[in-house]
């Protein structure tokens, strides 16, 4: 099979301007090819967009790219990119998104002037789906994970058409209106001034943002550093310091910190850097990745929080109003005010070889509604539901 194949599906049931129309949907299986064609900025988290993917595709490059582009035949533009990557898996074909585990949302990207009625969104997922059980090389299992409701306001096509599934992670959304001060006083019992002030006390002790690559990069390896250290005083594994996680997210930083989409901030004083952050900017969103901070003298201000604190009021300053503090529920970010947004995880046997993990998944969300049942399954045989990545 050659780098693409096509499928065109009638848009049953949809209705409007577009009812005559019908979708043709590309499989592109190298990601330069797609990226070339695909000149629609359009709409996608801050984790669908090019630097990213970008990067994505070039640093994990042991599995095979499989973007889907969708395109309306009566039109003839495109309408919706979908990043895909297919992987052997425990003796079957498996097809993600472009993810393993780095990004925090998965969507399409959809274009300006895609349908944005749900009868259009939907049918546009069924296409996809009906297409994936077409390829030659067709897979077992389709695993679409922590995809949000809605992309930027619209429906996200792989939601809409009905393949709901509970996600065992959530995003954590912090929206903060026009006065940042206000906001600033909402989280008053995290001690955001003072520990400012203690902070300022030591020689040199300064907030920044990174402006050139060099700087960015430079303030990645102390973060690498100090979550290693963290992770390691925890006793937990840490993937994020090898040399392809530090390769993609330098990437995604020299790619991007010169537009502002790649966002490192970092609390310095003379004697070194105390706390960093990493995150991404979009339109009015920020997406925050990574943080780090020094610990042991320096605890008495909080750095890594206050680093954090630090970002939004700078990205504020530049008209950011949304940002999203990261899937994992950890106790600060509810002190930071933010609330959970719920994600889709949805698993779609398209053989036989996929249905016994299908169940398996199906399962594991089950057992998200009884948590003492899931503590006992989970000791008898295992966790449920992982990707293998």
């Amino acid at each position: 099979m050659g780098k693409s194949a096509v499928l065109e599906l009638q848009k049953a049931g949809a209705r409007g301007a577009s009812t005559d129309a019908s979708f043709r949907v590309e499989f592109v299986r190298d990601w330069s090819e797609a990226a070339a064609r695909w000149n629609d900025a359009g709409d996608g988290t801050s984790f669908q967009q090019r630097h990213w993917l970008d990067a994505w595709y070039h640093a994990f490059d042991t599995v095979t790219p499989l973007i889907a582009i969708i395109s309306d035949v009566s039109s003839k533009r495109d309408v919706a990119l979908v990043p895909l990557m297919s992987r052997p898996h425990h003796g079957i074909r498996l097809v993600e998104f472009a993810d393993l585990g780095v990004s925090d949302y998965n969507a399409p990207m959809i274009a300006c002037e895609a349908p944005r009625d749900s009868a259009s969104m939907r049918t546009m997922g069924q296409a996809l789906l009906a297409a994936l059980r077409q390829l030659p090389d067709r897979p077992d299992l389709v695993r679409l994970k922590k995809m949000p409701a809605e992309i930027r306001g619209r429906p996200n096509p792989l939601v809409a058409s009905g393949w709901n599934g509970s996600s065992s992670l959530n995003g954590n959304v912090v929206e903060v209106g026009d006065d940042f001060e206000a906001y600033r006083a909402s989280i008053r019992k995290m001690q955001m001034p003072r520990c400012w002030r203690v902070f300022t006390r030591h020689p040199g002790a300064r907030f920044t943002i990174a402006t050139t690559a060099d700087e960015a990069r430079q303030f990645l390896d102390v973060m690498d550093v100090q979550q290693h250290q963290r992770m390691e005083k925890l006793g937990i594994s840490f993937v994020l310091d090898d040399a392809r996680h530090a390769k993609f997210y330098r990437d995604v930083v020299s790619r991007g910190i010169t537009e502002g989409y790649a966002v490192v901030s970092a609390l310095v004083a003379d004697e070194g850097i105390v706390a960093t952050t990493m995150g991404l900017r979009h339109g009015e969103a920020y997406s925050l990745l990574r943080t780090s901070n020094a610990g042991g003298q320096w605890s008495n201000c909080s750095p890594g929080l206050l680093c954090v604190e630090r970002t939004m009021a700078a990205l504020h300053e530049q008209g950011v109003r949304n940002f999203d503090l990261s899937i994992g529920n950890y106790d600060y970010k509810r002190r930071f005010g933010a609330r959970r947004l719920p994600l889709t995880d949805v698993s779609i046997a398209l053989s036989w070889r996929g249905a016994p993990y299908l169940l398996r998944d199906r399962t594991a969300q089950g057992l998200r509604r009884y948590p003492r049942l899931a503590e006992s399954v989970r000791r008898a045989v295992g966790p449920f539901g992982k990707s293998g990545h």
